[in-house]
């Protein structure tokens, strides 16, 4: 039986693993009776165990991240005296440590149980932002964003490790945009909470403190809750019987070929996120991807408020937007796991945001031409659904092309944290006084775009020629009477 020990980066190996048919061999030498596995009853109940709870568990974090948006736009800036970019900057330090301790994070969550590792995070991060609902000053809301981003670091990689273990690729996708997709379902209900919140006065405290509070609460009820409903691994899940676990393994194995959660990790395999070409293209992805996410995420409130919209009713606009990109995103990743393609669900999205972004940059400012309103708000739903569509189908495709546990540890994490500098840059591409044309923030999306779309080309054409030469070493092999069995391993592209 052979097993992966190196990562494909090593042309030696990626030769081998052809040659052997690697994927086609079993993990265990024990057989599944599949007489006794129902595997769309299966399927269904891995879906109701893993999926539903870790939407639950996105939707908060995302949505304590980025309510700072909506309590801006309700007076907390006013309020705390914030002078200058000093509300960027609030923004941007909550990703120095939901960056650097990304890879860590996933490491420790590989090592120890996904149910209590994230639960412990879920719970700190909500109580981080109820304390924000008390903060009296600037210096206050930078602690609170520097510790919220230090335990939200391991939710968003940990997930997508998390289901790239439970699914095989050509099924992954429209599970991976479901997950993602919590994010539109958090900014949706975010505006929705926040219009309702900002009626309240109760107590002496403002709205805007009360979107915090109220915000806070609720996922450290989530954070508890989740401790007795996260899903860990296929082989730890107790509402799995032996044969059910067995049958799991094995059809992840076969996908990927051996995934030995067990494997330990040396500090020379993170070398491979510098050599590995998929590795360094995807990065670059995730990084166009999340500044344009980001910006709007952060402020699109404040750019429809800046066409003469009241607070409350900016609040109410966004909703549709949010709900939009939902139901376009998980329209085109249904297509792309039915058709096993996704390249070109990464770049039809893509180029639907583009054309977004160039209407936005295009038409005249809303002061000068009022009927330009309704066309700009049309164009913020192009951008957001085009941007939310391809960014879970950027990071999916990279991850479920891992081989081994090890890989996707270190991959989903190196993506991710390597991706959310953008959410840096994106925090400073909207300054107050470029409002309301906003020309150097569409500007800056555009040019992520284009790298998005050179990066996944430049990825598609590699992987297609590997997934070629697999062809030629088995083709050789069959030639030669040395039959391979099963077909190896090849690139979902």
């Amino acid at each position: 039986m052979a097993t992966a020990t190196k990562f494909d980066a090593d042309q030696k190996s990626i030769e081998k693993t052809a040659s052997l048919g690697l994927g086609s061999s079993n993990a265990s030498n024990d057989e599944v009776d599949m007489s006794t596995i129902d595997k769309k009853a299966l399927l269904r109940r891995v879906d109701m165990h893993v999926l539903p709870m870790l939407v639950i568990v996105y939707i908060f974090a995302f949505l304590d991240r980025v309510n700072i948006g909506n309590a801006s736009v309700f007076g907390m800036s006013k309020d705390l005296g914030l002078e200058g970019n000093q509300y960027n900057v609030a923004l941007c330090v909550f990703f120095i440590p939901y960056i650097l301790a990304e890879i860590p994070s996933n490491l420790i969550l590989k090592a120890v149980s996904p149910r209590i590792f994230l639960s412990a995070c879920i719970f700190a991060f909500g109580l981080i932002t109820l304390c924000q609902g008390f903060i009296k000053k600037y210096e206050h809301l930078i602690v609170t964003r520097l510790l919220l981003g230090l335990f939200e670091t391991g939710v968003f990689p940990g997930a997508f490790y998390i289901l790239s273990m439970w699914y095989p690729r050509h099924a992954s996708q429209k599970r991976f945009t479901f997950f993602f997709l919590s994010t539109a379902i958090a900014g949706a209900f975010g505006g929705l909470l926040a219009y309702g919140l900002g009626h309240i006065h109760a107590a002496g405290y403002a709205p805007w403190r009360w979107i915090f509070i109220i915000e806070g609460a609720m996922t450290c009820v989530i954070g508890i809750i989740s401790f007795f409903t996260l899903a860990d691994f296929p082989e730890e899940a107790k509402w799995l019987n032996d044969n059910e676990r067995k049958y799991l393994q094995q059809r992840i194995n076969k996908d990927i070929g051996d995934a030995d959660r067990a494997e330990k990790l040396k500090f020379s395999d993170l070398t491979i996120v510098f050599t590995d070409y998929k590795f360094v293209l995807s990065a670059l992805a995730y990084f166009g991807c999340v500044i344009p996410i980001y910006a709007f995420a952060y402020f699109c409130p404040t750019i429809i408020k800046g066409w003469g919209i009241d607070a409350l009713m900016t609040q109410v606009r966004t909703i549709p937007i949010w709900a939009f990109a939902w139901i376009f995103s998980f329209a085109t990743a249904i297509l792309s796991d039915r058709l096993r393609k996704r390249f070109v669900f990464i770049i039809v999205p893509t180029l639907v945001a583009l054309v977004g972004f160039i209407l936005l940059i295009a038409l005249p400012d809303p002061e000068i031409a009022t009927a330009n309103v309704g066309v700009k708000y049309f164009a913020l739903f192009l951008c957001l659904a085009g941007m939310f569509a391809c960014s879970p189908i950027v990071v999916g495709w990279f991850t479920t092309n891992l081989r081994t546990h090890k890989q996707r540890s270190i991959g989903s994490a190196w993506q991710i944290a390597f991706g959310n500098c953008g959410g840096i840059v994106a925090t400073f591409v909207f300054p107050a006084e470029d409002g309301p044309a906003y020309t150097v923030g569409y500007s800056v999306c555009i040019g992520v775009i284009v790298l998005i779309l050179v990066t996944v080309s430049t990825m598609f054409v590699m992987m297609r020629a590997e997934n070629q030469k697999f062809e030629r070493l088995e083709q050789e092999q069959n030639e030669e009477g040395r039959a391979v069995g099963e077909k190896g391993f090849r690139y979902l592209i």
